[in-house]
């Protein structure tokens, strides 16, 4: 057990705690769990890259707590109404993809590495954002006027990456390798 990794297992330990938060309508807890999480997403990696403690547990635990807690929330802010139901069914669907794909290529080519790409990165970030942004304003109500143009771009940005990461496996997949 090395930091990252410990951070990474808090950041799973937050998200059925921000789900209660936000059951609960305590929008306050809910900001903070989502917050803490958060962090510990940036930092598990940072750290893992600047300590040289990258473990193969972590590459495994990391991409399972960021997915928990993106569909978690997407989820829950859907079905209290705080985001449209169509954009949490856009950010799941990506996600079920690209777990499917990972399926797929570890069952017929054993087991091939499939890096973040950029876009990737971009689009979670903009898929926290958006959960961030809806929280902050359920305590200071002033971004409402910004909630279409946030739908909107995170349902581009994720439907970008989407069919990135398709054409990527594509090619992985009929790759000789």
């Amino acid at each position: 057990m090395n930091i990252p990794n410990l951070l990474t297992i808090i950041r799973i330990i937050l998200t059925p705690l921000f789900v209660i938060f936000m059951i609960q309508e305590k929008y306050l807890g809910a900001l903070l769990a989502f917050t803490c999480a958060g962090i510990t997403d940036a930092l598990d990696g940072v750290i893992a890259r600047w300590l040289k403690q990258k473990t193969r547990i972590g590459a495994v635990l990391d991409p399972i707590a960021d997915k928990a807690l993106l569909s978690s929330s997407y989820v829950v802010t859907a079905v209290t109404g705080m985001i449209p139901p169509w954009l949490s069914v856009i950010v799941i669907s990506r996600d079920i993809m690209i777990l499917l794909g990972v399926l797929l290529l570890f069952l017929f080519k054993g087991g091939v590495e499939i890096r973040p790409t950029i876009l990737g990165k971009f689009t979670t970030l903009v898929q926290l954002g958006t959960i961030f942004l809806m929280l902050v304003d359920s305590q200071l109500s002033f971004l409402r006027a910004f909630f279409p143009w946030m739908f909107y771009l995170c349902a581009a940005v994720t439907i970008a990456s989407g069919l990135q990461y398709l054409v990527v496996g594509i090619g992985l997949f009929n790759s000789n390798e």
